[in-house]
C-alpha cells in the first residue's frame, strides 16, 4: 500500500496520533496548507513527519533501560493512595491512638529484668 504524499485535513491529526483540536491548535499553524479542489485542504506528509521529529526532539525522552535511571527522571510526589509512611493530615481520636501505637512500636524496647 502506498502512503499518499498529501494528507487531507480530516486525516492529518490521525496520522500524527492526536485529536483534531490539538492538531488545529499546535500543528496546523506551523504547516503549509495545500488547496485540493474548491474547499479541500491537505498537508505534505513530509512536513507532518518533520513536525513529528521536531516535537520528539523537544519533548521526547529515552525509555527506561533495565535498572538504569532516566536522564531526566524527576522526583515525583507519591500517590495519596500509596502504601507506606507519611504524615497525618487530619487528627482524630483514631489517628492519635495510631500515632501512639507507632511511637510505641518504633521506640526503644524495655530491657527484661
Amino acid at each position: 500500500m502506498i502512503t499518499p504524499r498529501f494528507i487531507r485535513l480530516r486525516d492529518a491529526a490521525h496520522y500524527l496520533g492526536m485529536d483534531k483540536n490539538r492538531f488545529n491548535a499546535e500543528v496546523r499553524p506551523t504547516l503549509v496548507e495545500i488547496p485540493i479542489g474548491d474547499m479541500g485542504i491537505a498537508f505534505d506528509r513530509l512536513d507532518l513527519d518533520d513536525w513529528a521529529v521536531d516535537y520528539k526532539h523537544r519533548n521526547g525522552r529515552p525509555s527506561k533501560c533495565k535498572g538504569e535511571p532516566l536522564w531526566d527522571e524527576k522526583a515525583h510526589l507519591d500517590s495519596m493512595n500509596a502504601m507506606g509512611s507519611g504524615i497525618l493530615i487530619n487528627k482524630s481520636k483514631d489517628t492519635v491512638d495510631f500515632a501512639k501505637a507507632v511511637k510505641q512500636a518504633t521506640g526503644k524496647k524495655r530491657s527484661k529484668s
